[in-house]
């Protein structure tokens, strides 16, 4: 088989599209490679989505935080101290263990126990209430001269807030936001290694890798692939937000603008 009939055939299988066995013997690389990126269609769904509606959410709770108002600053504490406070493979242990339970009770939640929608939940929380810190961080940053200037200029409410800190407090936010949106991609593989089960038995990434690496008894070929994909994903993801960072950061000299910097988490 060429390696073209192997795209072909192996290309989309995460999404359930072209052969449904996968192959199970004389693995070539040209194999390995198709069905780990295949499985990286999932890890980038996970990330994308929670991302997305994380990114606004985390700007509530950012918000909520630093109300006045007790009704607003003290769940949004809670949230943010439950999932900043506890492992993220806890917590997907945890939602499978609750949507299994609501399953039984109520079965509009079946859907719920499976990663396309449960795993996403976690994520989803976990990455807003890290963001939340990044965003509450920024907006107690904002110089009070900024402040001061829009309500000169007659700016109150959703105006001041749209017009001098929504931007500000982003483009001070902007560098640490995009080390979280990375290390948040990469914790979509423990999405494999927790409760919840795969699309129709259609993993991710680190399902094939770890598939290829039981049948051949060799880790060393498709876990650096794995890690390979990430690399890739990591400077798409580096690329994408300093592009945005450029467009935070267009009003100012290039001297006094902030550079992108990679900064892993090494423990979380």
């Amino acid at each position: 088989m060429s390696c073209l009939q192997t795209i072909q055939d192996y290309g989309l299988r995460a999404v359930g599209i072209g052969e449904r066995l996968l192959p199970r013997e004389d693995f070539t690389l040209c194999e390995q490679f198709t069905l780990i990126g295949s499985g990286m269609i999932w890890n980038v769904y996970f990330g994308l989505t929670a991302l997305v509606f994380g990114f606004f959410f985390a700007i509530a709770l950012a918000m909520g935080k630093a109300s006045p108002r007790w009704w607003l600053r003290k769940p949004s504490e809670w949230f943010v101290f439950i999932f900043r406070g506890s492992p993220l493979f806890i917590q997907f242990f945890f939602a499978y263990f609750v949507f299994l339970s609501l399953k039984a009770q109520f079965p509009i939640f079946d859907p719920f126990t499976s990663a396309w929608v449960g795993a996403v939940i976690v994520l989803f929380c976990n990455t807003s209430a890290y963001s939340a810190e990044i965003f509450r961080g920024a907006l107690q940053s904002i110089p009070k001269g900024d402040v001061e200037a829009a309500d000169a200029y007659g700016l109150a409410g959703w105006a001041r807030f749209r017009r001098v800190i929504w931007p500000t407090m982003l483009r001070l936010a902007w560098p640490a936001y995009t080390n979280e949106a990375i290390f948040l991609f990469h914790a979509t593989t423990l999405v494999y290694i927790s409760s919840f089960p795969a699309w129709q038995q259609r993993g991710d990434a680190l399902y094939y890798a770890s598939y290829f690496a039981d049948k051949t008894f060799n880790p060393f070929i498709p876990y650096p692939i794995l890690a390979g994909y990430f690399v890739l994903l990591t400077l798409v993801v580096i690329g994408a937000f300093g592009l945005v960072n450029r467009r935070l950061n267009r009003h100012l000299p290039s001297e006094y603008r902030q550079k992108m910097r990679l900064r892993p988490n090494l423990i979380r």
